[in-house]
């Protein structure tokens, strides 16, 4: 009766002498997707332009038929402003508050609203001085999980993230994939590049610990030109996705919250273009760069490339009390 039993150990161990034998291959497979949404992380310096490209960005997809949200996880709320003509809208984070008070649940309607086919919301922040940010940014993504967020039918969802801040909260996409991948928004001055080479290195630093989100390549907003983004580009080896130029009329519509990511616009042909590049780019893993090596994208003369570092002494250090100090050296007369 026995000699029925299949003997599984010896079949087990056999399955994994073959496997053994197998030629090792570095090759990531290359299946199906299994989920068609892009979660897609936009990071910057505050003011370079993040809310400006996005807002119009996201316009322009669901005006080319795509299922688009946005989402603002930047605690000045100026993302959504830009698409809804300077209007407010409610954030989920205060919203939250608010309804807990009354013991009340918060309802998508509450939070999301829509404006030419775009669904938007903004996760806020605390008041000045009564809480952190990124803190703010975690609490706004649990209530969206909450809410139902994996479940949500879109092919885009679109993250605006201040890249200044380098807490947990705001590299939520990074460190968590929650995001595909990340695009850059800088511009032709070094502080703005220096944001973007932060977040480079932190996606560095999450592939390293088994990590998969990638930049899928930098926005040069403001161009005018110099070419210093270009070349910061390249140096990390990330694809440049559009230049947008420094223009009067691109400032002036901006500033009066007017959309120009729309067929109907001059500037409409540059945002579908931009908006083909982001959905096809894949996520690179960039090689961030050292502080000399990103002094060096500049003339030395406008960053201070050619100082050298003079050590301080302790007589600098005490200045007006700079004494002699009598040594405890003990000296012995020759015999």
């Amino acid at each position: 009766m026995t000699l029925d039993v299949p003997n599984l150990k010896s079949d087990y161990d056999q399955r994994l002498r073959d496997e053994a034998a197998e030629e090792p291959t570095l090759e990531v497979p290359q299946g199906e997707p299994t989920k068609k949404t892009q979660i897609i992380a936009i990071y910057g310096k505050g003011g370079i332009g993040k809310s400006f490209t996005l807002a119009n960005l996201s316009h322009m997809m669901a005006e080319q038929g795509k299922r688009v949200l946005l989402i603002g996880c930047d605690p000045k709320s100026d993302t959504t402003s830009l698409l809804f003509g300077g209007k407010a809208c409610p954030t989920i984070i205060e919203t939250s508050t608010q309804k807990k008070l009354a013991g009340e649940e918060v309802a998508i309607g509450d939070v999301c609203f829509k404006r030419g086919g775009v669904f938007a919301m903004e996760l806020g922040g605390p008041e000045v001085g009564r809480g952190c940010g990124g803190r703010g940014i975690i609490h706004g993504f649990e209530l969206l999980e909450k809410l139902g967020f994996h479940d949500w039918d879109f092919d885009y969802v679109l993250l605006d993230f201040l890249g200044d801040v380098v807490c947990g909260g705001f590299g939520l996409p990074i460190a968590r994939d929650m995001a595909q991948k990340v695009i850059l928004v800088a511009s032709n001055d070094l502080q703005s590049l220096y944001v973007a080479n932060n977040v480079c290195s932190a996606v560095e630093y999450f592939r390293k610990l088994g990590g998969n989100v990638g930049v899928a390549g930098l926005v040069i907003n403001k161009d005018d030109g110099t070419g210093e983004a270009a070349a910061f580009a390249k140096s990390v080896d990330i694809p440049i996705l559009a230049a947008i130029p420094q223009n009067d009329d691109l400032r002036k519509k901006s500033a009066n919250y007017q959309i120009v990511g729309t067929a109907q616009s001059e500037w409409g042909e540059l945002f579908a273009a931009l908006g083909d590049n982001v959905a096809e780019a894949p996520p690179m893993r960039p090689a961030a760069l050292n502080q000399d090596q990103l002094l060096a994208l500049f003339d030395s003369k406008d960053t201070g490339g050619d100082v050298v570092l003079e050590p301080a002494t302790m007589e600098d250090m005490r200045g007006k009390n700079a004494k002699p100090i009598e040594s405890l050296e003990v000296v012995y007369d020759d015999v």
